[in-house]
């Protein structure tokens, strides 16, 4: 687990994904259990119904090397639905940082390779900012 336990603890929701956390970080699930206390959703997305799955709200088994897959469906349906918290996003990730509609990737190569230099020209990876250059 790689959150810090006070995340854990403060989480609403906790998705564990192909990890029995319950049995092989006991201590760590401890802080799971104290933010199920406050509320919390537990969600364990594993092929294996495990200890964490038993404990989990939601279970969901999928194929085995089907997680990518499993996590973009996720991640499109929070983006598709606006069930994401965008004063969040804005003020402490880099999901501010929106790439400039001349980007490209094409054919497994970013907008400005040249294979004649072998080399990426960086000035097209620019970021959309606003009037007062903030992205």
């Amino acid at each position: 687990m790689t959150n810090h336990w006070i995340d854990i603890k403060n989480a609403d929701c906790i998705m564990i994904i192909g990890s029995n956390a319950a049995e092989n970080h006991p201590i760590s699930f401890r802080w799971v259990t104290k933010a199920m206390d406050n509320g919390a959703k537990l969600i364990s997305v594993d092929p294996r119904f495990t200890r964490t799955s038993a404990r989990a709200d939601i279970y969901a088994p999928i194929r085995s090397g089907s997680d990518i897959a499993f996590v973009d469906g996720v991640m499109n349906y929070i983006i598709q639905n606006n069930l994401y918290n965008k004063d969040y996003l804005v003020d402490h990730t880099n999901a501010s940082f929106l790439v400039d509609e001349g980007f490209g990737f094409d054919d497994g190569l970013f907008t400005g390779y040249d294979k004649a230099k072998r080399m990426y020209a960086k000035d097209t990876w620019r970021y959309q900012l606003d009037e007062n250059g903030n992205p």
